[in-house]
């Protein structure tokens, strides 16, 4: 059957209803939007509630993992810090921690690493020059990683860090640098990003092709499998690719799909789903388009359930688990007018949380003019 007489297979929410379309009822993602949904408007948009939108807690998840959401536990909260030197980090990691005693505030710390660390140089490599230190913190040694967690309870404060190509390496550091301090592996916390895949559809920040660079993902997963029981081995990134320009959809497919990569190539490995799937996590953008992007989120835990379930036969319910980082985001804000980038980022944020995530990373207003000012990571009166 051609193209052209195969019958429409897309859901109802999809087509445009009949007749002039208003632009004012067309997402950012290209969705054209129905007056009003019902169980019998458009016909599709409620067939099977009880079976696509259960109570929290059930399986396939669609209204949250737990059945008591946050009132069991709070989302984690971060601050993106890393800037110059280990030591200057440091020091503002120190500073974030200090801000959030008797709060709920930067429950974790979140670590961006210069573009010579991204890309797996040192910093006195003549192709790092004009970019060590800048967007992100110099890692070369061991020493850099000492001094970059120096008196911070690695233990206590859970630790995410943004690395993929060299991400093994980087990772090697860091668990070399608490068997240092005498901090057990099985304490610690955090996720390493890992995510390889989404390098090459949109951040472009990879060292080898995409066979071997799988291959160390695959290896850091299965060492977190054995050696870190509460480390997140990779963060399936959505994120970049919808600030490259993706819509909502298509950063749900390529990320979904990266998710299915790594799983298919850890079976290859002969590795058991269950003991390595419970510590599969997830990274989304959460958007200007409100309703959407929480519809996303929830679509995507619905999705990842019933593929972790019925194509891999995952056996332990939290191998269904699709836990969620969530960062708002970084396109939508405008550098003229920072102060609304406030509202944007409130909105966001209420997205993702309503959209269920389990972490969540909010820009500051002034994000695109540079490292956020004392007055945008603080509640200090305008």
């Amino acid at each position: 059957m051609s193209t052209a007489s195969r019958p429409s297979t897309s859901p109802a929410i999809h087509q445009a209803p009949q007749g002039r379309v208003d632009p004012q009822a067309v997402t950012i993602s290209g969705i054209v939007l129905h007056p009003s949904y019902g169980p019998g408007q458009p016909p599709e948009s409620l067939r099977h509630v009880d079976r696509e939108i259960p109570t929290p807690g059930t399986f396939p998840y669609t209204r949250g993992l737990f059945p008591e959401g946050y009132r069991t536990r709070l989302w984690t909260m971060r601050q993106f810090a890393g800037f110059g030197s280990a030591d200057d980090t440091n020091k503002r990691f120190k500073y974030l921690l200090s801000q959030a005693k008797g709060t709920k505030a930067n429950t974790g710390l979140s670590t961006a690493f210069d573009l010579p660390t991204l890309m797996g140089r040192d910093s006195d490599d003549e192709l790092s020059t004009g970019e060590v230190g800048k967007c992100g913190v110099a890692i070369s040694t061991i020493e850099d990683m000492h001094r970059l967690y120096a008196d911070i309870p690695v233990d206590q404060v859970t630790v995410s860090q943004t690395i993929n190509g060299p991400a093994a390496v980087i990772w090697a550091m860091y668990l070399a640098m608490a068997r240092q301090r005498g901090i057990a592996w099985d304490t610690l916390g955090g996720t390493l990003q890992n995510d390889i895949l989404k390098e090459f559809h949109s951040q472009n920040e990879f060292i080898y092709p995409p066979e071997p660079s799988v291959k160390l993902v695959v290896d850091t997963i299965e060492f977190q499998s054995r050696f870190v029981p509460r480390w997140n081995s990779v963060s399936i990134s959505g994120y970049h690719i919808r600030e490259a320009g993706s819509t909502a959809i298509q950063e749900l497919a390529f990320t979904l799909r990266d998710g299915m990569e790594y799983v298919e190539a850890c079976l290859e490995r002969g590795m058991d789903i269950d003991s390595f799937a419970p510590r599969l996590s997830f990274f989304f953008n959460s958007h200007n388009e409100f309703f959407e992007e929480i519809c996303k989120l929830r679509a995507a835990r619905r999705i990842w359930a019933r593929m972790m379930k019925d194509r891999y036969g995952a056996r332990n319910e939290r191998s269904w688990f699709m836990k969620t980082h969530v960062q708002t985001a970084g396109c939508s804000l405008t550098e003229q007018q920072p102060l609304n980038n406030i509202v944007r980022v409130a909105y966001q944020a209420m997205a993702a949380v309503l959209g269920g995530c389990q972490s969540l990373h909010t820009d500051s207003m002034d994000e695109t003019l540079g490292l956020p000012t004392e007055q945008a990571v603080t509640e200090q009166p305008f």
